[in-house]
């Protein structure tokens, strides 16, 4: 029981949603109105009753000399309509009105809250207790029922970026169905909810935004993140993706329109590696855009002006990253997502120290391309040691894989980190990057430099240094030409072949082509999915270096342990527990990474690896060590099953 001045509220067994109390509006004279929510219960809130103050102060509207009449008097409306209880008929343009709201998570606000809301799932007992009789169709269906609907209503769009449309509508309708679905389907729509339709989705982000998802902190912020920050309603977060847009996917600078990367990862982390929804927060910073047709179109959805660079662009990140630690605590996982270069680099390094932080595109592309590069020695033979690697792009994924391959190297032949880094070359715009231009190199390509001549083409590097493994970073579409390909062939058995950039129309090369010019030999991976290929009678399953083999299951592996730090180790451990996971089943089609089918398991295994190498070094606070860290892995997984309502006494 809960009473409001002289008014019993819930003196029956409970409230129909969007109703207000005490007979529709505040009595005269009484305190100011609360804001009643009841929400049901889950693994993520409580089943009770929150009383809020009104957002605008009672002292605040009483000195407004132009606020609306308070609701108490009840004035009807002209031609006798219904009475004007909030004001709003009464207010003109100029005058202020207040936000009154009193809701019950009952009823039509119950179906419209996708946390809580089943559709056609809910039970009639929930039904009768949480009064949606009548705002329902009268029949029951299982949630198993409704993802095969949902998956049948999303096959009936032809064009991807409407595919990804339909599943953020479901996402902000029914989080519940849209995760169950995303995870029962999880090969079909991975390619729709991320990569390649999530940069189509960004390109076009403004015509297509309906609903604000995540928190959006701009320069005119600056001084006020900390509040922004607690505007956001969850404050339990332990993983937070965030983007300035200057690098989205091989797209380039896409501003405000990043969005969609942070909320499309988030998704995966719940989907694929069991972190809560309410535990994830996506954000972008927004510092302006060095993209002209962005800055010219009327539907750009952010600051229109030029990148923010410098003192400025340090000062606001720096505020961020405080605020954030601040707000939300030392063990909150922060990943960077699609930063530019220079900056990617100088976050990751001034605030790993002090931060629990990531970058994916340096840190998590490398972890799962070594996986790759580790399962394909068991097709081709040798150790890391025995081959030699050659990337076109020395951008933040390309030196950032060619470290970690060099870091494990070093660990299994114990030779210093200067003399392994000497099988690994890379080539960038300028040609292969060589002793002779290293005074003009940034500092993240200088350790790549090596004694050689300049090679301007990349054939004639793949000639020269005779590569056993190409890997693509470039963002650059179709520069592993039938030439490349044919020059690898020639040297190698078995090419090994990885074309990572993203979306599809920027990956070096298709499946097709790698498998069709090297006559069937090649060992392929893509960073975008490329269906079968057959040649000669023969059918080839091209594996995706899939970042999100990774993130994930780290991403799991860190929050259980409480770890506060990243090290290099961990994620050499996520690595090793993604290589194991591939079968023998899976090498006899040519496969260098398992099928995402079992996605949950793998994100799991390397959950607990990384857990594991965690507390060896001491950087996990979560103690004591579970025995098993895979079953606790498991056991910390948020599922999507639909929750039961308790129902009203």
């Amino acid at each position: 029981m809960i009473s409001s001045s002289s008014c019993s509220f819930l003196s029956n067994s409970a409230v129909a949603g969007s109703r207000s109390f005490c007979g529709g509006a505040q009595r005269k004279g009484s305190s100011s109105p609360f804001r009643v929510v009841c929400l049901a219960p889950s693994n993520d809130r409580s089943g009770s009753v929150v009383l809020d103050s009104p957002a605008v102060k009672k002292e605040q509207i009483k000195n407004e000399p132009t606020s609306v009449p308070d609701a108490a008097e009840e004035e009807p409306v002209s031609a006798g309509g219904p009475r004007d209880v909030y004001g709003e008929d009464r207010a003109t343009e100029d005058q202020f009105v207040t936000p009154w709201n009193v809701s019950v998570a009952s009823g039509y606000t119950l179906l419209r809250d996708p946390h809580f809301n089943k559709g056609l799932a809910f039970t009639e007992k929930e039904r009768d207790a949480h009064y949606l009789r009548g705002l329902l169709p009268p029949t029951v269906i299982s949630q198993d029922t409704q993802v095969k609907k949902m998956i049948q209503h999303v096959r009936q769009y032809q064009v991807p970026l409407q595919k990804y449309m339909a599943m953020m509508d479901l996402q902000e309708r029914n989080e519940r169905l849209f995760y169950k679905l995303l995870i029962e389907h999880v090969e079909e729509l991975l390619p729709v909810v991320y990569t390649p339709t999530v940069g189509e989705a960004c390109q076009k982000y403004g015509s297509i935004f309906m609903r604000p998802q995540g928190l959006y902190i701009s320069l005119k912020e600056k001084g006020r993140i900390l509040e922004v920050l607690r505007n956001w309603p969850e404050k339990n977060i332990q993983v937070i993706v965030v983007t300035d847009g200057e690098r989205i996917l091989g797209l380039g600078d896409l501003g405000c329109q990043g969005m969609g990367i942070p909320v499309g990862k988030l998704s995966l982390y719940t989907a694929l590696g069991g972190v809560r929804p309410s535990a994830c927060l996506p954000i972008t910073i927004d510092v302006g855009t060095n993209n002209e047709s962005l800055l010219n179109d009327e539907l750009y959805i952010g600051l229109k002006q030029r990148r923010a660079t410098g003192q400025e662009y340090a000062e606001l990140m720096h505020e961020f990253m405080s605020a954030v630690k601040q707000n939300y605590g030392e063990k909150v996982l922060i990943q960077f997502e699609d930063f530019a270069n220079h900056n990617a680099f100088d976050l990751l390094e001034k605030y790993r120290s002090t931060h629990l932080v990531f970058n994916d595109d340096i840190q998590g592309t490398a972890s799962v391309v070594l996986a790759g590069l580790v399962a394909a020695l068991k097709l081709v033979g040798g150790n890391l040691a025995d081959h030699r690697f050659l990337f076109l792009g020395a951008g933040e994924a390309g030196t950032g894989i060619a470290e970690l391959i060099a870091l494990e190297t070093s660990k299994q032949t114990n030779a210093p980190l200067e003399e392994v880094r000497k099988n690994i070359w890379l080539v960038d715009s300028k040609g292969l990057i060589v002793s002779s231009r290293k005074e003009s190199l940034q500092h993240f390509k200088k350790p790549w430099a090596h004694d050689h001549e300049p090679v301007h083409r990349l054939v004639d590097a793949v000639n020269k240094i005779k590569p056993t493994v190409l890997i693509g970073t470039s963002g650059q579409g179709r520069t592993f030409t039938k030439e490349v390909i044919e020059a690898m062939a020639s040297i190698n058995e078995k090419p090994i072949i990885l074309s990572l950039s993203n979306p599809t129309s920027q990956s070096e090369c298709t499946a097709e082509e790698a498998y069709k010019w090297s006559q069937g030999r090649a060992i392929f991976a893509s960073g975008s999915p490329f269906p079968p290929v057959e040649y000669e009678g023969k059918v080839f399953v091209p594996g995706q270096a899939n970042n999100a083999y990774i993130f994930p299951g780290f991403g799991l592996g860190l929050i259980m342990s409480g770890t506060i730090r990243v090290h290099d180790d961990l994620l050499l451990a996520a690595s090793e527990a993604l290589a194991a996971q591939v079968s023998e089943e899976n090498f006899e089609k040519g496969l260098i990474y398992p099928p995402f089918t079992n996605i949950r398991k793998i994100s799991a295994h390397i959950a607990a690896s990384v857990a594991a190498k965690a507390y060896e070094l001491g950087l996990a606070t979560r103690l004591p060590q579970p025995k098993d860290l895979v079953k606790f892995a498991e056991s910390c997984m948020y599922t999507p099953a639909y929750r039961s309502y308790r129902q009203q006494e």
